[in-house]
């Protein structure tokens, strides 16, 4: 009885969150009906009536009706999954909306002003889009503050954001002040942040696991695909053609996946700001890098044609290959360094500003005066930032403009909003020692779960590369399955028809095949890269260290089971 209730139930929750989605849009029901799910039936239609009115054949009606009812989907599907886009979006920045709204409620500002200030941060967007909400219905309908988070309460699609509101009304309402009750939800709330994270990491090695047994199925189906020819008689390089896409579309689909999963926590600074950041010394190496690749490519393609004196089977062609990303490490190497860099200051900042806070709680002065003193304390790789910060205070720059030249230097993004929040809360006249404490006690939180997600990360990096290492080597040894059976065919003293019958080889293209594998592995390596760095939120820049590394490895792997595959059959 209860396998049969189960799926009514679980259809019955997903039809009860469809509905729910479209109660919620901000477009009239009526208006999304017919603005986009009438034009995805008259599509589907269309398609239908295309296949059977002009007799379509087979290979070209199936992709067109599919086509059709993809767009069906998608259209009835869409509230649903905007819904659970806005969900995402707050629920991975709402640390930061935190730690924000508590630093503002320090201030001396008036408490509507607090949700007017964080309606105007569009990087938070749809929690942006709901304080704007809140902030609209206090100043067009003059609805007090508590019943404006109430009712929007109801209306917010986030229920981590409904909690919140709901509790902040009760409080706002029983007359407490909204400093006191933020700081008191400060430990929860981080609680929540830190569960939440460690779910998502929890989520991406659940992820490794599903990559792992995905990728080795698509090499084996690549590698039957290499040697099943031989026996049918099918083409060959059209066969193992359509397995490399499909291999090519599983790969992108875990990249989209990881992107998904992988917890919203940028290492860099996000926006374009004058000063020399980390980011300027990149552009050069890159050049570089680039440019030496292009000229090495320009020299083995010349190797390749016969041009030069070099032999081209002295050679082997997946070294060939590989040789010209070889300068490709310099830039990834170098942004590499910058990034472990950007993550040493991260761990510098919380100190150096809950000093800063409490020695200017102490000594009643500016930031410039306090930091006279603390820019001659060791705060290791943040100490230099730390100085021309305090000369651009000296010289009477603008103290908001002075902190983000300070956060583009260090290049983090963690110190570009914490560094913003702190000196706004300081201009609005909040307690710099609370500001500090704060500030300070969150950022280490996040440094912590950060260490979680750098040692999943690892253990990725490593799945990866064994999942490459062990597919390259199947597809060779398929390859040079192939070779061996088509001499043997050529070497057999039987009849023509004979040997025809046993093995088909006339369709082979050793040299097209071998080029297909070469792109493979190429393929696999730049989509490994990136996926390595979607974990960890890093710079792409630095995932072509991860690109050449695995594209060397999958070249040297090549060579090794072919030497070991012929010295195996000679003996």
């Amino acid at each position: 009885m209860s396998t049969e209730t189960q799926p009514d139930m679980s259809a019955r929750s997903v039809l009860a969150s469809l509905n729910e989605a479209y109660e919620t849009m901000e477009m009239p029901v009526s208006r999304y009906l017919l603005l986009v799910i009438g034009p995805a039936f008259a599509i589907l239609v269309g398609s239908l009536l295309a296949t059977v009115v002009l007799g379509l054949e087979l290979l070209v009606a199936v992709p067109l009706v599919v086509f059709g009812l993809f767009a069906v989907c998608v259209a009835i599907v869409y509230p649903k999954l905007a819904q659970d886009r806005r969900r995402k979006q707050i629920r991975q920045r709402f640390h930061l909306f935190l730690t924000h709204i508590t630093v503002l409620s320090m201030t001396n500002i008036n408490r509507v002003e607090i949700f007017r200030t964080l309606a105007e941060e569009d990087e938070y967007e749809a929690l942006a889009e709901e304080m704007g909400h809140l902030v609209g219905l206090v100043d067009t309908w003059n609805v007090s503050l508590d019943d404006a988070c109430r009712m929007r309460a109801k209306q917010c699609q986030s229920p981590l954001l409904t909690d919140f509101l709901e509790r902040l009304a009760y409080t706002v309402g029983g007359g407490q002040q909204i400093s006191e009750f933020l700081v008191d939800e400060q430990d929860s709330m981080i609680q929540q942040f830190v569960t939440r994270y460690e779910g998502d990491l929890a989520k991406l090695d659940v992820m490794k696991e599903l990559y792992m047994s995905m990728m080795l199925s698509t090499a084996f189906v690549l590698v039957f695909a290499i040697v099943i020819p031989i026996l049918t008689g099918v083409s060959p390089t059209l066969l193992i053609g359509g397995t490399i896409v499909m291999f090519t579309i599983v790969q992108v689909g875990f990249v989209y996946a990881v992107h998904v999963v992988s917890p919203y926590d940028p290492v860099w600074y996000i926006e374009e700001t004058a000063g020399d950041g980390p980011l300027t010394r990149i552009p050069q190496a890159l050049t570089i890098g680039f440019g030496s690749g292009l000229v090495l490519g320009i020299v083995v393609l010349a190797v390749a044609l016969g041009v030069t004196p070099i032999a081209a089977d002295r050679i082997p062609l997946p070294i060939l290959a590989a040789i010209p990303t070889t300068p490709l490490l310099l830039p990834g190497w170098r942004m590499r360094t910058e990034e472990s860099k950007v993550k040493n200051r991260d761990s510098e900042f919380p100190s150096f500003i809950r000093a800063l806070g409490a020695v200017e709680s102490v000594k009643q002065a500016s930031t410039g005066s306090v930091l006279e003193s603390l820019r001659k304390k060791d705060f290791g790789s943040l100490t230099q930032n730390v100085d021309a910060l305090y000369k651009r205070l000296n010289m009477r720059i603008d103290d908001i403009r002075a902190w983000r030249l300070f956060a583009a230097e260090t290049g983090s993004y963690l110190i570009q909003k914490f560094g913003d929040m702190y000196v706004i809360g300081r201009q609005m006249g909040g307690d710099p020692r609370l500001l500090g404490q704060v500030i300070s006690k969150n950022q280490n939180e996040v440094l912590k779960v950060r260490e979680k997600r750098q040692q999943a990360t690892t253990t990725l990096t490593g799945v990866i590369y064994g999942i490459s290492a062990a597919s390259v080597f199947s597809f060779f040894i398929g390859l040079e399955v192939v070779k061996i059976m088509m001499d043997i065919t050529n070497e057999m003293e039987l009849d023509s028809q004979v040997a025809g019958n046993l093995l088909s080889t006339a369709a082979y293209n050793v040299a097209v095949i071998e080029y297909l594998l070469i792109a493979t592995i190429f393929i696999n390596a730049a989509l490994s890269a990136v996926m390595i760095r979607l974990t960890d939120r890093g710079h792409m820049i630095s995932a072509l260290v991860h690109f050449v590394l695995m594209t060397w490895m999958g070249g040297i792997i090549a060579v090794i089971t072919t030497y070991v595959v012929n010295t195996v059959i000679a003996v």
